[in-house]
């Protein structure tokens, strides 16, 4: 009992049996019908030296021998990729002799001091017994400690029983070179839990076995089905004990080593990274080949397009910046912003300097080609400080053309967002663009020019921005002051401050002066989802009926889709309304066709996601504003995947209608506004003065205006793991997104009629691939899920009648749902066992129901259509 670690007897040989086991699979199955496999040897283990000063400080010698390489479970002989094979020829000659070359561990009160092994051994050889190493540290009191292992440092508990020692090691706490990255978004990225234990028997102040297991569990955040786990099993059984060599005598430690063999060396017992060769791996060319007919433009709504492009990043990721010039340079028009699309998503630095050669800012030619690479910048999984710095240095030299100028600084404004929720708000080149879009807002003349940069303050959103925000909001003219309020509106509600929701009310309520329709709606908004005051609620409220004849009916529609969708403020909502001043039947019976409305496109188990949608009209039956928003949400995280607005203003004088106060000298405007996975995109106009309408109006042929097209990386993540048997495993998630957004509106003076359409198509593929890499033999699962789908929105507007007639509809087609699991073990030869499970199925559609009063509307629009065409003779 005078030790604090295992003790070894003199003069004596231990022999044990040694296994080490990996399993790959999906979360709920069972270990049976894995994929995986075993190394099994015979472990001798003796006491070379022994410290005169310190009973505690020894030098044991492990040596590995016997070694057999087998499946993990039985397996018919057609499925071994092992069968016929010994282990010199699985392993290779040269690596099973290292394996066998014996090491040497300083044992110090139970822990490794140091680790001896050979110089220039291979790394995967060194890692096998740095884990077999481990195994052998251990303390024999209960309490927790910080440890050095195969792992890095850890934090470990150990509990002592009797004979029984249980070593639990928390493997979130190592520290260790680690590769890999996450998405930027909770509900795109991947969930991990990682655990170990270790159960050690004693016996005669010694070990007589060990049993350890380690566990790796990933799932994906938005559908947590789609899984993956390893686990790592080691046993080392003790099963005799003979007689063996004697000690060698020695004070100190190096020279015990230098008379046990010269060539020693004290290495780390931290695992080294290691990674195997590729050896039929294709080019970067040769791979483009093979997939570049899936990326023509018109196949990009298939989920086809989305898996082409994931596997092209891949391999974008292993590239020279020279290997992926040379595609970009020598691809045609129709296939080059696709490629531009992956080369910006691999986020390498060679594949930012490649595509920064590439494309020349001072050319307006190539505008379409910046615009794709600025909005794949916008959307970057895991941005880097020089990404941000490199646009900042654009941003400081000469831009051919001003729509690109626009867009770069609204996309510096996402990238600040994203690297500062990284704890990167202190970074040099964040801190340069920072101050350079709040100093060039406050020098801002041109109205172009402030509403650029409110537009990159919508995404960024920096709290220092706030009171410039509300200065813009409230003193500006119409366009202005409404993207400074929606900007606001982005915020967190904690960060809206009391002087915010005064600033909001005063907009609302018109005290200082008359602000436009759409921003008084939105200002309401904004009271309304930041924890409202019983006045404030109730003064809104009050208002109604005092509003312009379609604000009161949309404000009303917004109070009710807050009571009925059971949103944060309803209970406030619901405490108000039982005051009969506020709720009358002459509040409450307002006339008009603006609505706005919630609802669940989906409520899963692992996320929901909803709609809204609000329309605002003026009071001559044209459309002001439609906004529709997307937002995906899980227990702890939301995403706003999609908003799309389309404004109009300014369209009374086409048919001879009084505009409402305050709006009597807007000119006439039509475009459309998105926001696409958090990221506000640049507007587009349709029209913009009364000259550009009426051109548009007479050559108007309905065809859709795109507003985006491409690809898009949601899912990035890339983790490498190591085990603590000694191989390096990895986990990848990556999921593509195929979009193509088109909005239109037509107008006939004929019909008296107007219709938006918005069509939203999109295909994802998704593809996990989780894999156990030692040098001679593979082990992993691949998972894929894929979904193509089109979500229509259409608003019809009949104006030859007061209230007028509106009918929306959104439809959603029937789509393909197909997923697969592959598991696979294979050799360096090519030999190879796999089994695949998979499953298809068809989706039905469904058109949403919105509230019951627009299906009424609906069947009276299409009724008079019906009606019309009859009366015509």
């Amino acid at each position: 009992g005078h030790t604090t670690g295992p003790s070894l007897n003199n003069d004596k040989l231990y022999k044990f049996a040694y296994s080490a086991e990996v399993y790959v699979d999906q979360v709920k199955a069972s270990l049976q019908k894995s994929a995986g496999y075993r190394i099994s040897s015979g472990v001798d283990v003796n006491l070379l030296w022994r410290s005169p000063d310190n009973d505690d400080d020894q030098l044991i010698k492990i040596t590995i021998s016997d070694v057999q390489v087998e499946n993990v479970n039985e397996r018919p002989a057609a499925k071994n990729i092992f069968k016929g094979k010994n282990t010199e020829k699985i392993i290779g000659k040269e690596y099973l002799e290292a394996l066998q070359r014996p090491i040497v561990l300083e044992l110090v009160r139970g822990k490794v001091k140091t680790f001896y092994s050979y110089q220039n051994e291979p790394g995967f050889t060194q890692n096998i017994k740095r884990g077999l190493a481990s195994l052998f540290q251990l303390q024999l009191h209960s309490g927790a400690a910080r440890e050095v292992d195969i792992s890095g440092k850890c934090n470990t508990t150990y509990h002592v029983r009797q004979d029984q020692v249980t070593k639990i090691k928390d493997l979130d706490s190592c520290e260790m070179e680690k590769q890999g990255f996450t998405s930027h978004n909770r509900i795109l990225d991947v969930t991990t839990k990682a655990t170990s234990a270790t159960i050690y028997v004693l016996e005669d102040s010694f070990i007589k076995s060990i049993k350890a297991e380690e566990n790796y569990v990933s799932l994906l955040n938005s559908r947590r089905k789609t899984s993956a786990k390893i686990v790592s099993k080691q046993r080392l059984e003790l099963k005799s004990v003979q007689a063996g060599p004697g000690l060698i005598a020695g004070k100190q430690v190096a020279s015990v080593i230098k008379t046990l063999d010269s060539s020693y060396v004290a290495v780390p017992l931290v695992a080294e990274p290691v990674k195997s060769e590729c050896k039929k791996c294709p080019t970067l060319s040769e791979h483009w080949k093979s997939i570049r007919e899936q990326l023509y433009p018109e196949k990009l709504s298939k989920a086809e397009a989305a898996r082409s492009f994931l596997s092209f990043i891949q391999n974008i990721r292993k590239a020279t910046k020279e290997e992926i010039l040379q595609i970009i340079r020598s691809e045609n028009k129709e296939l080059l912003p696709q490629v531009v699309d992956a080369v910006t998503s691999a986020q390498t630095p060679a594949s930012l300097e490649a595509i920064l050669e590439f494309l020349d800012f001072k050319d307006a030619s190539t505008s379409t080609l910046q615009e794709r690479f600025l909005y794949a910048c916008g959307f970057a999984s895991h941005p880097s400080e020089m990404l941000l710095k490199s646009l900042t240095d654009k941003f400081k030299g000469d831009i051919a053309n001003e729509e690109i100028r626009e867009t770069l600084v609204i996309v510096m404004g996402a990238l600040i967002r994203k690297l500062c929720d990284r704890e990167g708000c202190k970074l040099p080149a964040v801190v340069e663009a920072k101050r350079l879009l709040l100093s060039r807002l406050e020098k801002a003349k041109k109205d172009d020019n402030v509403r650029m940069y409110l537009l990159a303050l919508k995404n960024a959103l920096l709290p220092e921005a706030i009171p410039l925000l509300l200065k813009y909001a409230e003193s500006e003219e119409g366009p202005i002051s409404n993207v400074a309020a929606t900007a606001l509106q982005r915020y967190d509600p904690s960060l809206l401050t009391k002087e915010v929701r005064e600033t909001m009310n005063r907009i609302y309520h018109q005290n200082r002066k008359v602000h436009e329709k759409t921003v008084r709606t939105t200002a309401a908004a904004i009271i309304l989802n930041s924890n409202p005051s019983y006045m404030e609620v109730k003064n809104i409220l009050l208002s109604i009926g005092e509003l312009p004849l379609e604000m009161n009916k949309y404000m009303l529609s917004m109070i009710q889709d807050i009571i009925h969708f059971e949103m944060p403020s309803s209970k406030i909502v619901r405490r108000v309304l039982k005051d009969m001043r506020a709720h009358n039947y002459d509040r409450f019976s307002r006339t008009g066709s603006s609505s706005a409305y919630s609802g669940y496109i989906t409520r899963g188990p692992d996320v929901s996601a909803t709609y809204s949608l609000d329309i605002l009209y003026s009071g001559s039956g044209i459309l002001r504003r439609s906004n529709m928003n997307i937002h995906v949400f899980d227990r702890n995280a939301e995403l706003h995947a999609s908003q799309v607005v389309i404004e109009a203003q300014g369209l009374e004088s086409i048919i001879a209608a009084t505009p409402d106060e305050g709006e009597e000298n807007l000119d006439s405007f039509a475009g459309m506004s998105a926001i696409l996975f958090d990221v506000q995109l640049r507007p587009v106009t349709f029209f913009q003065g009364y000259g550009d309408l009426m051109s548009k109006m007479f050559s108007a042929t309905g065809d859709l205006i795109n507003v985006v097209k491409g690809l898009i990386l949601l899912t990035d993540y890339s983790q490498e793991i190591q085990l603590q048997s000694g191989p390096r495993a990895s986990t990848e998630f990556l999921g593509g997104l195929a979009i193509d957004i088109s909005g239109g509106m037509e107008f006939s003076l004929w019909y008296r009629e107007s219709k938006t359409n918005v069509k939203n198509r999109v295909a994802m593929f998704i593809a996990g691939n989780t894999e156990v890499d030692s040098f001679f033999v593979k082990t992993g699962i691949d998972t894929t899920l894929e979904v193509e789908t089109t979500l229509d929105f259409i608003s019809t507007v009949q104006f030859s009648q007061y209230p007028f007639l509106v009918c929306m509809q959104m439809d959603r087609v029937e789509y393909p749902f197909r997923r697969s699991v592959t598991k696979y073990e294979s050799l360096p030869s090519g030999r190879r066992y796999t089994a695949r499970r998979g499953k298809a199925e068809l989706l039905a559609g469904n058109e949403y129901p919105l509230h019951q009063e627009n299906s009424n509307m609906c069947r009276k629009v299409f009724g008079t259509k019906s009606d019309s065409s009859s009366n015509w003779f």
